[in-house]
């Protein structure tokens, strides 16, 4: 690891929101003129506030940073994913975004932030009680931190989705205003009801989009046909595509470099040694679940691991994807462990209370999602260099779906916009003071212009330190697969 990548790790010593000295008041009435009175720290005006800057060879530093903390040999293929469009040099660049962020006026009031609530991690997945619900699905960079830094990263996720799939300008500005406003007014309607009540409500995926074409603000199939293709994502899938049967057992099919079984890993000397690794980190996951999920785990027989390549951002961390069986060779069940490392908020607001950041993943994940994975733990071991490495621990597929961001339309970008909003919103009333967050924003389209405007200005930039990452890959000066 490089000496910039340690110091990536320290802690900020004057994160921007104080969770010790933001004390929720007694009453309704206090908290909410605490949230008033944060406007004098962040005037709503202020959000809107971003000045583009050109040739920023620094920003593109903080990738190589990272970097430094992943699996080599992946790093090409990361930079290659990440340069393929603005947007998808966007989804790899949040601790880019995030040290940007730093920098601009901040409200103070904590929640339990995403990190990197970008449009194309929220998705669909099938609930324990087996209905299909929208919410967020990536819980990488979790941790305590200002609850608009999460709307900014999904409201400008919006603005550079819209470009990429060349909506005009008034489209797509339609589309960022309905994801702030629905932000806003999922927030002021989370703040007006009993606690228990806000924390138990959910996405219901059907029926929202029936709602959406019943009152005809939708035009879009592009949801609907993601919900029909998630019912048939399952584990029985996963096996068919992944595995094959061979010598008795479930084996992994080698597709490198985006999956390769462990017995196929040339950068592993001792397979055997690699086997007892994974061994451990899944006894040390086993203690990590309540009593009744490693009574379902305990019923589940080992077949086979690889390593899997997974996303645009992660491209470089270490990820592996198991195999088991329950009854028999017809109920597999698909087990991804991926590794956790430190989160980009960490640096700037300080310090996760986890002990790993396995933990820190699993335990924002429970905290911010409506209804997660059942087999969700955490786990940790010793690598073959002597480093331990954290990792978090879950299904590879329980009926999730992910949004064809990549076609939607103007229609299909305010639904999918509105969904967002509507389940950061409810993650940030489930760990935040919503009453004050929601007489912060206030009831005017005010602060819903602000970020539609900065929202425009980051996309900007974006673009901007996207061309020197492309001019970096260009001259060799970064690798790519």
């Amino acid at each position: 690891m490089s000496e910039a990548a340690e110091d990536h790790l320290t802690p900020s010593p004057n994160p921007p929101v104080d969770v010790a000295s933001w004390r929720q008041a007694a009453n309704p009435r206090d908290r909410s003129r605490a949230g008033i009175a944060a406007r004098a720290k962040a005037p709503l005006e202020a959000h809107a506030v971003w000045q583009v800057r050109s040739g920023r060879r620094e920003a593109i530093s903080l990738l190589e940073e990272q970097s430094a903390i992943r699996v080599p040999e992946l790093v090409p293929l990361r930079y290659k994913r990440m340069s393929v469009s603005p947007f998808t040099f966007y989804r790899g660049t949040v601790l880019i975004m995030t040290n940007d962020l730093a920098t601009t006026p901040v409200t103070g009031i904590p929640v339990q932030c995403v990190g990197d609530a970008h449009i194309g991690n929220f998705g669909i997945f099938r609930s324990p009680s087996a209905r299909l619900v929208f919410d967020i699905n990536d819980f990488d960079e979790t941790a305590i931190g200002p609850w608009e830094w999460d709307l900014k990263r999904l409201a400008v996720s919006v603005e550079i989705c819209g470009r990429a799939n060349k909506l005009k300008e008034r489209d797509r500005r339609d589309a960022v205003i309905n994801c702030v406003e629905t932000y806003r007014t999922r927030m002021k309607w989370f703040s007006e009801m009993d606690y228990l009540d806000a924390w138990y409500e959910h996405l219901d995926v059907e029926e929202t989009l029936d709602r959406f074409e019943n009152d005809g603000s939708s035009h879009s199939h592009v949801l609907r046909e993601a919900a029909m293709k998630a019912l048939l994502k399952d584990n029985d899938a996963a096996a068919a595509k992944l595995c094959h049967y061979e010598g008795g057992k479930l084996r992994f099919k080698s597709n490198p470099p985006e999956l390769v079984p462990i017995n196929q890993l040339d950068d592993y000397a001792d397979v055997e040694a690699l086997q007892a690794r994974i061994d451990t980190l899944f006894e040390s996951y086993r203690h990590s679940l309540y009593d009744d999920r490693r009574m379902v785990f305990d019923h589940l027989r080992y077949q086979d691991a690889a390593r899997k390549v997974v996303g645009v951002g992660s491209v470089g961390q270490r990820a592996w994807t198991s195999i088991w069986i329950a009854r028999d060779m017809d109920d597999p069940m698909m087990i991804q462990m991926k590794e956790a490392t430190y989160s980009v908020l960490e640096h700037y607001c300080g310090a996760s209370k986890y002990a790993t950041h396995g933990e820190r993943v699993v335990q924002g994940q429970k905290i911010i999602q409506s209804t997660a994975d059942v087999l969700l733990g955490w786990s940790s071991f010793m690598a073959e260099d002597g480093r331990k490495r954290d990792y978090y621990v879950r299904q590879l597929w329980n009926g999730k779906g992910s949004i064809d961001i990549d076609n939607l339309n103007a229609s299909g970008l305010n639904d999918l916009a509105r969904m967002c909003a509507w389940a950061l919103a409810h993650a940030h009333a489930r760990t935040g003071d919503s009453i004050a967050i929601a007489n912060y924003m206030g009831g005017t389209d005010e602060f819903d212009q602000s970020i539609a405007s900065f929202a425009v200005s980051y996309a900007e930039q974006n673009e901007e330190d996207y061309a020197v990452f492309k001019g970096l890959l260009k001259s060799g000066e970064l690798p790519c697969a």
